[in-house]
Protein backbone atom coordinates (compact mmCIF):
# COMPACT_ATOMS: atom_id res chain seq x y z
CA UNK A 1 0.00 0.00 0.00
CA UNK A 2 1.04 3.58 -0.56
CA UNK A 3 1.04 5.69 2.60
CA UNK A 4 0.30 9.42 2.81
CA UNK A 5 0.99 12.11 5.35
CA UNK A 6 -1.73 13.88 7.27
CA UNK A 7 -1.59 17.62 7.81
CA UNK A 8 -3.60 19.67 10.23
CA UNK A 9 -4.31 23.17 8.96
CA UNK A 10 -5.78 25.83 11.20
CA UNK A 11 -6.79 29.39 10.52
CA UNK A 12 -9.30 32.12 11.09
CA UNK A 13 -11.81 33.10 8.43
CA UNK A 14 -12.47 36.72 7.69
CA UNK A 15 -15.91 37.72 9.01
CA UNK A 16 -17.47 37.94 5.54
CA UNK A 17 -16.62 34.27 4.79
CA UNK A 18 -17.91 30.98 6.15
CA UNK A 19 -16.76 27.35 6.01
CA UNK A 20 -18.56 26.82 2.71
CA UNK A 21 -16.52 29.62 1.13
CA UNK A 22 -13.43 27.90 2.49
CA UNK A 23 -14.37 24.56 0.93
CA UNK A 24 -15.20 26.13 -2.44
CA UNK A 25 -11.84 27.91 -2.48
CA UNK A 26 -9.90 24.82 -1.40
CA UNK A 27 -11.23 22.16 -3.73
CA UNK A 28 -10.30 20.57 -5.91
CA UNK A 29 -7.02 20.58 -4.05
CA UNK A 30 -3.88 21.49 -5.93
CA UNK A 31 -2.45 18.04 -5.18
CA UNK A 32 -5.06 16.47 -7.45
CA UNK A 33 -5.60 19.25 -9.96
CA UNK A 34 -2.16 20.76 -10.48
CA UNK A 35 -0.85 24.28 -10.80
CA UNK A 36 -1.56 26.87 -11.89
CA UNK A 37 -4.97 25.70 -10.73
CA UNK A 38 -7.29 27.32 -13.28
CA UNK A 39 -5.22 26.19 -16.28
CA UNK A 40 -4.78 22.74 -14.76
CA UNK A 41 -8.54 22.41 -14.37
CA UNK A 42 -9.02 23.45 -18.00
CA UNK A 43 -6.56 20.75 -19.13
CA UNK A 44 -8.29 18.11 -17.00
CA UNK A 45 -11.60 19.05 -18.62
CA UNK A 46 -10.03 18.84 -22.10
CA UNK A 47 -8.06 15.60 -21.60
CA UNK A 48 -10.15 13.42 -19.30
CA UNK A 49 -13.09 11.87 -21.17
CA UNK A 50 -15.21 11.22 -18.05
CA UNK A 51 -16.05 13.33 -15.03
CA UNK A 52 -14.10 12.39 -11.91
CA UNK A 53 -17.22 11.98 -9.77
CA UNK A 54 -16.26 11.76 -6.10
CA UNK A 55 -12.60 11.13 -6.96
CA UNK A 56 -10.37 14.08 -6.01
CA UNK A 57 -13.23 15.71 -4.15
CA UNK A 58 -13.67 16.19 -0.44
CA UNK A 59 -15.22 14.07 2.28
CA UNK A 60 -15.68 15.32 5.79
CA UNK A 61 -17.71 16.41 8.74
CA UNK A 62 -18.40 19.60 10.64
CA UNK A 63 -19.00 19.70 14.37
CA UNK A 64 -21.56 21.87 16.15
CA UNK A 65 -18.95 24.61 16.67
CA UNK A 66 -18.28 24.81 12.92
CA UNK A 67 -14.91 23.02 12.91
CA UNK A 68 -14.27 21.06 9.72
CA UNK A 69 -12.53 17.70 9.47
CA UNK A 70 -11.99 16.84 5.81
CA UNK A 71 -10.01 14.54 3.57
CA UNK A 72 -9.29 14.51 -0.14
CA UNK A 73 -10.88 11.49 -1.82
CA UNK A 74 -7.77 10.18 -3.57
CA UNK A 75 -8.99 6.59 -3.77
CA UNK A 76 -12.62 5.91 -4.51
CA UNK A 77 -14.87 2.99 -5.30
CA UNK A 78 -18.33 3.65 -6.71
CA UNK A 79 -20.65 0.63 -6.64
CA UNK A 80 -23.91 0.62 -8.61
CA UNK A 81 -26.41 -2.06 -9.62
CA UNK A 82 -25.64 -3.41 -13.07
CA UNK A 83 -27.33 -5.78 -15.48
CA UNK A 84 -28.52 -9.32 -14.67
CA UNK A 85 -28.15 -8.94 -10.91
CA UNK A 86 -24.50 -7.98 -11.22
CA UNK A 87 -22.76 -4.91 -9.84
CA UNK A 88 -20.89 -2.20 -11.68
CA UNK A 89 -17.80 -1.08 -9.78
CA UNK A 90 -15.62 1.88 -10.70
CA UNK A 91 -12.29 2.13 -8.89
CA UNK A 92 -10.30 5.36 -9.12
CA UNK A 93 -6.78 6.15 -7.96
CA UNK A 94 -4.07 8.41 -9.30
CA UNK A 95 -0.49 9.57 -8.96
CA UNK A 96 1.06 12.98 -8.51
CA UNK A 97 2.64 13.93 -11.81
CA UNK A 98 5.41 16.52 -11.65
CA UNK A 99 8.08 17.71 -14.08
CA UNK A 100 10.51 14.85 -13.38
CA UNK A 101 7.90 12.07 -13.08
CA UNK A 102 8.63 8.77 -14.76
CA UNK A 103 5.45 7.56 -16.53
CA UNK A 104 6.09 3.87 -15.80
CA UNK A 105 6.67 4.54 -12.09
CA UNK A 106 3.58 6.75 -11.84
CA UNK A 107 1.47 4.07 -13.56
CA UNK A 108 2.77 1.45 -11.12
CA UNK A 109 2.01 3.75 -8.18
CA UNK A 110 -1.55 4.18 -9.43
CA UNK A 111 -1.98 0.40 -9.67
CA UNK A 112 -0.57 -0.03 -6.15
CA UNK A 113 -3.04 2.53 -4.81
CA UNK A 114 -5.98 0.74 -6.45
CA UNK A 115 -4.84 -2.72 -5.37
CA UNK A 116 -6.26 -2.46 -1.83
CA UNK A 117 -9.75 -1.72 -3.13
CA UNK A 118 -9.52 -4.55 -5.65
CA UNK A 119 -8.40 -6.96 -2.90
CA UNK A 120 -11.42 -5.95 -0.82
CA UNK A 121 -13.71 -6.76 -3.75
CA UNK A 122 -11.99 -10.12 -4.22
CA UNK A 123 -12.99 -11.07 -0.64
CA UNK A 124 -16.69 -11.08 -1.52
CA UNK A 125 -18.41 -14.42 -1.76
CA UNK A 126 -20.21 -15.22 -5.04
CA UNK A 127 -23.59 -13.50 -4.97
CA UNK A 128 -22.65 -11.31 -2.00
CA UNK A 129 -23.40 -7.62 -2.42
CA UNK A 130 -20.48 -5.19 -2.24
Amino acid sequence: HVMHIVSQVEGDLQPQHDVWDLLRASFPAGTVSGAPKIRAMQLIHELEPDARGPYSGVYGSMDLCGALNTAITIRTMVVQPGDNGRWRVQVQAGAGVVADSQPTAEHEETLNKARGMLKALACLEPGQQP
